[in-house]
């Protein structure tokens, strides 16, 4: 297979038949040794984390798969922590979209002066990100992807409407576990013009608390898994 990208979490390989492999990776984003589904940079290695977060995956691709909702997935090896997906073509170099459901992490970094630690932010509230790490991925807002020919407004509104969606439906299979969705982390591209969804739904893009307690990523596999 040949690679055709090295990731922080993942690589990525292209396949014969014209679609995509991605190989998860032990690797987490985080500062200093601690887990931080914010940063932009590896902090830590958690053995077994890959397998876990693409069991994660293709238990909410298969939930959003039901609810009609298309992503790029088509299939995966756990054995292997491999997932095979329809080929996409990422917006400039890369962009990452946030959901955040309560106030926390860097958004409370930037903006604590007018909101406590874990309010809500009714609706939910979506922020992007360029994938620049010279640059500590900075925040973009619709008019300036639209200035730099990173996407039009309709896409942009699209994504939107899918990551407010897609939060939602994992919001409410986290909380049937008593878990608490504070914020996520999605990725997507766009697939024959149409935007969808890429990357993972992995306990290391999300933060979520029980009881008042941040979960750790391979403890919230075996919660969100039943393990």
């Amino acid at each position: 297979m040949e690679k055709i990208y090295e990731g922080k979490t993942k690589d990525v390989f292209k396949l014969e038949n014209g679609n995509v492999l991605l190989k998860f990776k032990d690797d987490c984003t985080g500062k200093d040794g601690v887990f931080d589904p914010g940063e932009n940079s590896v902090g830590l290695t958690i053995e077994g984390i890959g397998r876990a977060n693409l069991e994660t995956s293709i238990h909410f691709f298969e939930i959003l798969k039901e609810a009609g909702i298309k992503t790029h997935y088509v299939s995966a090896n756990i054995e292997d922590a491999t997932m095979e997906v329809l080929p996409a073509k990422v917006f400039g170099k890369g962009l990452e979209v946030i959901c955040r459901l309560k106030a926390t992490g860097s958004f409370i970094r930037r903006y604590g002066d007018y909101i406590e630690d874990g309010a809500e932010l009714p609706g939910g509230y979506v922020e992007t990100t360029l994938k620049d790490d010279d640059r500590c991925d900075p925040l973009i807002t619709c008019e300036g992807l639209v200035a730099l020919n990173i996407m039009t407004k309709e896409m942009f509104e699209s994504m939107k409407e899918q990551t407010l969606k897609i939060t939602r439906i994992v919001a409410d299979d986290l909380a049937k576990k008593g878990l608490d969705l504070y914020d996520i982390k999605f990725e997507f591209g766009y697939n024959n013009d149409e935007v969808i969804l890429i990357d993972e739904i992995a306990s290391g893009n999300m933060r979520v608390y029980k009881d008042g307690k941040i979960v750790e990523p391979m403890e919230l596999t075996s919660l969100i898994l039943g393990k």
